[in-house]
C-alpha cells in the first residue's frame, strides 16, 4: 500500500512543481495536515543539500530543466525529502570532482561512479530493508562523475560532467531520504 501511494503521489506532485515553479522562483506550495506533511518548491540550495557551494559555480538554468526542486512528503506512513539543485563552474571537471569528493567524506564512504550522461536516476527504496542497502554503481565508465555516499534511503549524490563547449563544467547536487512506517527524516 505504501509504494502505491507513493508511485502515485509523487509523480503527481512532480507534475505539480513544474507549475509552482514557473510562476514565480520564490514561489512553494506547503501543506500542512492531520495525515501529514507537503512541501514542493523551487527553494533548494547546496546548503538544503548539506553541502557547501563550490567557490565560484553558479545556478544552472535553461528552458529544459529548472535549477532546483524541494520536495517533501512526510506522514506516519511514509515520507521522502528530495532537494535538487543544478549548478555550472568554468572550472574543469576534476576540479569539482575533488572539492565534492572531500565534503561529501563527513557523510561515510564515498562511492565514485563513472556513467556516459548524467540522468537524474538515483535508487531509492522504502521501508525497513533498505536501512543498510550500501550504494553502488550500476556503470563505470564515461564522462561523467558520480559521487555518492550513504545508502539507498538517505544519499547525497554529486554528479559532475564537462559542458558540452569542453570549457567548464556542470554539476548536480542531490539529497535524498525516505522512511517507511517508522522513521523521521
Amino acid at each position: 500500500m505504501i509504494r502505491q501511494l507513493t508511485l502515485v503521489l509523487v509523480p503527481a506532485l512532480a507534475l505539480t512543481f513544474p507549475a509552482v515553479a514557473q510562476d514565480s522562483q520564490d514561489k512553494n506550495l506547503d501543506v500542512r495536515s492531520s495525515v501529514g506533511d507537503l512541501h514542493v518548491g523551487s527553494d533548494a540550495d547546496a546548503k538544503k543539500v548539506g553541502l557547501p557551494l563550490y567557490p565560484g559555480a553558479r545556478l544552472k538554468s535553461d528552458d529544459k530543466n529548472k535549477s532546483q526542486a524541494n520536495l517533501s512528503v512526510l506522514t506516519e506512513a511514509f515520507g521522502i525529502k528530495l532537494v535538487v539543485a543544478h549548478y555550472e563552474s568554468d572550472d574543469a571537471p576534476g576540479k569539482v570532482t575533488d572539492f565534492y569528493r572531500d565534503k561529501l567524506r563527513k557523510y561515510g564512504k564515498v562511492v565514485e561512479c563513472h556513467e556516459q550522461k548524467h540522468g537524474d536516476d538515483v535508487d531509492v527504496h522504502e521501508g525497513k530493508e533498505s536501512k543498510d542497502k550500501e550504494l553502488k554503481c550500476d556503470e563505470d565508465s564515461g564522462p561523467v562523475t558520480k559521487l555518492q555516499v550513504g545508502t539507498e534511503d538517505n544519499q547525497h549524490v554529486v554528479a559532475i560532467e564537462p559542458t558540452d563547449s569542453g570549457k567548464g563544467s556542470t554539476f548536480t547536487l542531490v539529497y535524498v531520504r525516505t522512511h517507511g512506517k517508522s522513521g523521521e527524516i
